[in-house]
């Protein structure tokens, strides 16, 4: 059995094949599935070539990209955490020729930020490690941990001890020899990733001969699309043209126009009679058409009426849907027997309510949910007794009610026009949790600056009149607050005391604070000439109602009695 179909197969494939050529030659032998099956089998042999080469394409691309982009990331921060260790030497410098610790701070304070920096780069480095540098990035990254832990220590000697000590601890063999080791390391790695360079450039050359495949295989599928279009064209596309000009003569009541290539054996052919009984049963209904005609006409208004209605009504529809569902708050509407007309996805989300509950539902039915779910505890009959008494009256209203899981629920309801009821609802818990929080902050911030031992005096930028003194600035200047506050320095001061107040507030404008204390002698009206130390900052900027200076002075006099 197996001889004999292989048999027939062969005899079969002889046979298209000899169909093959004489339509090459011109005649008209193939059928039309023979036709595009032939072309297509073409197309499918050469796109699978075309597939296969392209597959191959973008694996060269994408290695050489990996290859690529990882050398030089890599290498751009190798670049970077050779020059961080440069950085961190320098500051290092810095530490040990400061005179004291105050000036080694700055120093210190830019070393512990390059060595977060060059941890960070030494991390990021990690993503880039392959197979051939894993050990090498190992022992680097380790040494650069021991780097970054010498040179704390250094900041910590620094600071604590003196710039001496730390010195005595950074200048020594073991620190170079780790520097040298680190530079080693460095050398190794560039090494590397020059390494991966040559690679990537190695897979680009791959990549242009697959790009030329490529061009081939292209090149051959466009030439056998063209045929594609010439055989079809002359064989399929034109005859069906002529019938589908006489199907369009036929659809204009042309029923005695001829139907071209009657005479093909193929599916043309067959195609063309089928028109042919198509426009001979045409002829025969024609005059039963006309005798309809009227009739359909006016069913046909009918229903393009009907049509504009409903697409009217459902555009309606949609839109008022979507205009409740994107309010932020839940929103729900009653009729006058307090049955659900819609609600949007906010008010069913805030009330876990199923889909179950829909337009037509009762209020009832909702608070019976919310009972089970354990979102209110009150009298079911009475509060839908409230609701309806509510709708009656046409009274709108606005009222809180708190949930039995904590929120706040602020409602907001307004009768509608044609009766019933719409109820707005927003979850305020947060806004009453800012509020609270905030009341407790300003009780904690005024109970805090009243009992404070340093005197405390606020100032409007603006105007510089005073706004705010604590009790320790009453009993410093010797003035009660009342009389102080609305005042400027030259309402309260001399001309002396006035002017350094006045040249501080300009001092304090260019430099945005002074928390370095600042020794003065002022001449107090009550107190006499007192020697007092202030601190300063200016809140807020120009232009700002909120633009204040804020001033904290102590009395180093053998009394109290200073302001400013």
């Amino acid at each position: 059995m197996a001889a004999a179909a292989l048999e027939s197969g062969f005899d079969a494939g002889t046979k298209f094949l000899k169909k093959l050529v004489r339509f090459i030659r011109g005649a008209d032998t193939l059928s039309v599935a023979e036709k595009v099956y032939s072309i297509a089998a073409f197309l499918a042999i050469v796109t699978t070539f075309l597939l296969v080469m392209s597959v191959q394409s973008v694996r060269l691309q994408t290695t050489y990209r990996h290859l690529h982009a990882s050398s030089a990331e890599a290498a751009i921060g190798v670049g970077r955490i050779n020059a961080l260790i440069y950085a961190v030497v320098m500051e290092s410098r810095g530490i040990y020729m400061s005179a004291d610790r105050n000036a080694a701070k700055q120093f210190a304070d830019g070393l512990v930020r390059r060595n977060r920096e060059l941890a960070e780069a030494a991390k990021s480095m990690e993503k880039h490690v392959g197979t051939n540098d894993a050990e090498l990035f190992a022992t680097f990254r380790q040494r650069i941990m021991q780097f970054i832990d010498f040179r704390q220590e250094l900041v910590r000697r620094g600071l604590e001890i003196s710039p001496a000590a730390a010195r005595e601890w950074g200048d020594n063999d073991a620190n170079r020899s780790l520097r040298n080791k680190l530079n080693g390391d460095l050398e190794a790695l560039e090494r590397i990733y020059r390494e991966r360079a040559s690679e990537a450039d190695a897979l680009a050359n791959e990549n242009r001969y697959a790009a030329a495949y490529l061009f081939a295989l292209g090149l051959a599928a466009l030439i056998l699309a063209a045929l594609n279009v010439v055989v079809m064209r002359n064989s399929v596309v034109g005859a069906l043209a002529d019938i589908t000009q006489a199907t369009d003569r036929i659809a204009q009541v042309d029923v005695k126009s001829e139907v071209p290539h009657l005479r093909r054996h193929d599916e043309i052919g067959r195609l063309a009679r089928a028109v042919q009984n198509f426009r001979d049963a045409v002829a025969r209904i024609f005059q039963l058409e006309e005798l309809e005609l009227g009739t359909a006409q006016a069913r046909d208004a009918a229903m393009t009426e009907r049509d504009k209605f409903n697409d009217k009504y459902q555009a309606k529809k949609w839109q008022l849907s979507a205009a409740i569902n994107s309010m932020p708050q839940g929103l729900i509407m009653l009729d006058g027997k307090a049955n659900v007309v819609a609600m949007n996805a906010n008010y069913r989300k805030m009330y876990g309510l199923p889909e179950t509950i829909q337009g037509g539902s009762s209020l009832q039915e909702i608070l019976d949910h919310r009972v089970k779910s354990g979102l209110f505890s009150g009298d079911v009959a009475k509060y839908v007794a409230a609701v309806l008494d509510r709708i009656a009256k046409r009274q709108p209203t606005a009222y809180e009610i708190a949930l039995n899981d904590g929120r706040v629920i602020k409602i907001y309801e307004r009768p509608m026009d044609g009766g019933g009821w719409v109820s707005v609802q927003e979850d305020i818990t947060e806004q009453r949790q800012r509020e609270r929080m905030h009341e407790r902050m300003e009780r904690l911030l005024a109970i805090v600056v009243e009992n404070v031992a340093e005197g405390i005096i606020a100032k409007d930028a603006r105007n510089l009149r005073y706004l705010f003194i604590n009790k320790a600035a009453e009993k410093q200047i010797g003035m009660s607050r009342a009389e102080i506050v609305g005042k400027t320095a030259r309402e309260l001061f001399s001309k002396e005391t006035a002017d350094l107040i006045e040249k501080r507030d300009q001092q304090l404008l260019a430099q945005q604070q002074q928390l370095e204390p600042m020794i003065d002698t002022v001449n107090n009206p009550i107190r006499g000439r007192r020697k007092v130390s202030w601190r300063r900052l200016q809140i807020g900027g120009a232009g700002e109602d909120s633009h204040i200076f804020v001033t904290m002075v102590e009395d180093l006099g053998t009394e109290m009695g200073a302001a400013a």
